[in-house]
């Protein structure tokens, strides 16, 4: 079993490598805590949050203007993942009583190993445990890394970005797979 330092100290160590530069990709993570500004947390929390995970404790008056504090963490957000994500506040999810709102922000940008032409794009049907929509699609004959995962009832797909130093790996569960069975499938 892991001590809980040893967590701490591997997660400092995964984010200082993810968020490294001269890398063919760009990928960085952003973390804050945002909280109650009349709460008074513990230095010793708010140090390990930076030390460990980056993330600095910003205080914000969520009893006194909710919305504005909402407004200020989306527009954190939308800041730190190149505008891709506005809105990751919704209204109402915070309120007068909110004390802290951890926020985890990624940012990635890469380049296929074996690119996509676009020519070969269409929409097609794409279903998830409440709804199907028509999505654009990608198409590509290559050869790729595919598995699949029993436990799971799921096809395992990875596509690697350019030198192969990262993947995307796609879980493609069978036809009558629910989502909630991949997601408690813990580790494949």
């Amino acid at each position: 079993l892991y001590k809980d330092g040893d967590i701490h100290q591997g997660f400092q160590s995964l984010l200082s490598e993810v968020n490294r530069t001269g890398t063919q990709y760009l990928l960085r993570t952003a973390n804050r805590l945002f909280g109650e500004k009349t709460c008074d947390f513990l230095p010793d929390f708010k140090e390990s949050c930076q030390k460990f995970y980056q993330a600095e404790l910003e205080e914000l008056s969520f009893a006194e203007d909710t919305e504005e504090c909402r407004k200020h963490i989306n527009d954190w957000v939308a800041e730190k993942t190149e505008g891709k994500i506005s809105e990751v506040l919704d209204a109402g999810t915070v309120d007068p009583l909110t004390k802290l709102v951890l926020v985890n922000a990624i940012y990635f940008k890469g380049k296929w190993n074996e690119q996509f032409d676009r020519k070969y794009t269409r929409g097609m049907l794409f279903k998830t445990n409440e709804e199907k929509k028509t999505v654009q699609m990608m198409f590509k004959e290559a050869k790729f890394k595919m598995g699949y995962a029993d436990e799971v009832h799921t096809q395992v797909l990875e596509l690697p970005y350019v030198e192969e130093e990262l993947s995307m790996v796609i879980l493609l569960p069978d036809d009558n797979t629910d989502l909630a069975v991949i997601k408690a499938g813990g580790e494949l």
